[in-house]
This record gives C-alpha cells, sequence and structure tokens, in this order.
C-alpha cells in the first residue's frame, strides 16, 4: 500500500481509503467488522464515514456506521492511533430545523454527537459533506477554525463542492487568517470526469489533496451488472432512494457499451475491470486518494489489488478515449452519496 500526503499538509494517507457507507444497513456490525479488519490487513489506515451514514440516508439510521467504527476501534485500541479518521457533517440528522446544515450551531452539536459515537478524542480529518448556501461561508469556517484550536479535530476539508465553491472558502480563510480546506472529496471516476476542467487544477494549484469517491461508479465498473437485468443483491443500484440517484448517473446504453469495449479489451490482457478502474483513477495527477467500499470483506482483496497494478500507455489511452465517446449527462443535484 502506497502513502501519500494529504495536499500540501504532512498528514500521511493510505492511496486506498475505507468507505463505510454500506456499515449498518448492507453490512451488520459482524461483517463491517470483517470488512474493517480485511482492510487493516491490507495496509489501509485511511476510514471515511459520515454521521448520515448509512445508506440510503434515514433519520431514523443516522450515526449507526459512526457507532460501527466507534465500537471496532474500542475492540481494537492500538489501531486508533495508527488511523486516519474522517467523518463529515451537514446532513439532516433529526427533523429539527438545526440539527443540519453548516452553522455554528450544527457543526457545534455534530462533532460533539460524531466523536461520542466514534468513541475516540478527536477527528484527523472533519469534513463538510457538501455545501450550504444558507449559511455564510465564512461562520462555517470560523466554527472549523475553532475545533481545530479546541484539539477535536486535527485537518477539515470539504466534500461536493464545484471550483468557485472551495475557491471562495480558500479565499476566505486566506482573509480571515483561518484554518483551510487541505482536502474535497469529489465524484470522479472513467465515467464522470467534469471536475478535471476547473476544479483539479485549482486543487494542484492550491496544495488541496482531491479524495476521490465513486471510483467504480458505485459498483458499476465492476462490469457485474447486465443492461436487460435487474439485481438481485442489495447493491447501489437497487437501494431503496439510493438507487435512483445512481441509476440516473449510470444506468443507461452508453455506459453499458463502454463497459462491453472494456471487456473486450481487458480480457485479452487478463486484468479485471475493477482494478483497472480504481488504477486509472489513482494515477491521475490530481488524486491523493481513492476511496472504495465495500459489503463483503471479500470483495476488498479485488480492490486493493488495484495499488500494484501497472497500466501500460495503450492502456491508459484507452481508457482515456472512453469518456469523450459518452454523452454528457447532467449530474443530479447532491444529497448524500
Amino acid at each position: 500500500m502506497k502513502i501519500k500526503k494529504l495536499g500540501r499538509t504532512g498528514l500521511k494517507v493510505s492511496e486506498i481509503c475505507l468507505g463505510t457507507m454500506t456499515f449498518g444497513y448492507q453490512c451488520d456490525e459482524k461483517s463491517s467488522f470483517a470488512i474493517l479488519d480485511k482492510a487493516w490487513e491490507g495496509g489501509i489506515n485511511f476510514i471515511d464515514t459520515a454521521d448520515v451514514y448509512p445508506l440510503p440516508v434515514s433519520t431514523k439510521t443516522v450515526g449507526s456506521t459512526e457507532t460501527i467504527i466507534g465500537n471496532w476501534m474500542k475492540a481494537n485500541p492500538g489501531r486508533r492511533h495508527e488511523t486516519i479518521l474522517a467523518t463529515k457533517c451537514n446532513g439532516k440528522m433529526s427533523d429539527a430545523p438545526n440539527d443540519q446544515g453548516l452553522s455554528r450551531r450544527h457543526i457545534m452539536d455534530a462533532i460533539d454527537a460524531s466523536l461520542k459515537r466514534l468513541q475516540t478524542d478527536f477527528i484527523d480529518l472533519y469534513q463538510v459533506h457538501f455545501y450550504d448556501p444558507n449559511t455564510p461561508i465564512d461562520e462555517t469556517l470560523k466554527t472549523l477554525d475553532d475545533l481545530v484550536r479546541s484539539g477535536k479535530v486535527r485537518y477539515i476539508g470539504c466534500s461536493n463542492y464545484q471550483a468557485y465553491q472551495l475557491s471562495k472558502a480558500l479565499w476566505t480563510s486566506d482573509k480571515l487568517g483561518i484554518e483551510r480546506y487541505n482536502c474535497i472529496q469529489p465524484r470522479y471516476n472513467l465515467l464522470f470526469r467534469e471536475f478535471e476542467k476547473e476544479l483539479f487544477p485549482l486543487c494542484r494549484e492550491e496544495g488541496v489533496g482531491a479524495i476521490a469517491y465513486n471510483p467504480l461508479a458505485g459498483g458499476f465498473l465492476t462490469g457485474k451488472h447486465l443492461r436487460n437485468k435487474e439485481e438481485n443483491e442489495l447493491g447501489r443500484f437497487n437501494l431503496p432512494e439510493a438507487s435512483k440517484l445512481y441509476r440516473s448517473r449510470y444506468w443507461h446504453d452508453e455506459q453499458f457499451e463502454i463497459i462491453e469495449r472494456m471487456k473486450k479489451f481487458f480480457s485479452e490482457r487478463n486484468k479485471s475491470l475493477t482494478q483497472v478502474s480504481i488504477a486509472w483513477v489513482l494515477k491521475q495527477q490530481a488524486i491523493t486518494s481513492a476511496i472504495v467500499g465495500a459489503s463483503k470483506p471479500e470483495q476488498l482483496d479485488e480492490s486493493l489489488k488495484a495499488v500494484e497494478l501497472e497500466l501500460q500507455n495503450d492502456e491508459m489511452e484507452f481508457l482515456d478515449s472512453l469518456w469523450y465517446d459518452l454523452p454528457k449527462i447532467k449530474d443530479p443535484v447532491i444529497s448524500v452519496r
């Protein structure tokens, strides 16, 4: 497992980050522990979660994923020191009007609740889950700065920001002389590369690490899905509520045609689409780490091999060409991935 610096900071993280939003719905605690153990054994020191997980998001289940991770930490006390633990806030935690968003009130409540569920004294990387147009950016950043100064948080980052939103946040932090976002989580994979235009150049220029989520397009790039067949498993494309979002992103004839082309090309080279897709993301200059999830521990066996996979020049050229053959479908409004 390769270790990389997160943006311009001195923080070092594994280039595969374990995504955990399956914990508490698709996976019970026992299965989640097995996945966490497998990731640890594979050299992953970077765990990403959010206070609203698991997916599908519901006020009845929010916090369940963090609770499972906290229980795993308690069962393995020696691992907390070596783990880079990341979580997020902003999502709806209850029906109360102040139990969501990026106001000072909610962030202060959210961090204390996350610390309690995760059974830890601090969060290594605290991220805002998505942009909040209803709260001034300086209010959010001043609050996050206070959390860093208090010791509850070590580094801050954002997720699902557009380039202009990240630029505004960086400018505000610089103007006020306070903590700034050191990383961003964008959706990024072979089938969705919009952020290469503005966001990634900004990240490289400003030293902001990019942690790609959805590197397998919700499992679509594994090649396991068939065009005219409904899933039998409780996968991302068949989850209540979440399925609509993921199908709107990837479940189209043109994307299925891309998968068929990839299968033909890489079957001749004896390379799996899972490993190829993750390896391609990791080779991109702006990317620090790729978030890979699992609903079964054995799924990580395949994903972890991606860090060792070498893609030849002709293979990279083939993969790069795929995006230009796809119609550009408008991204649905971001809620929670």
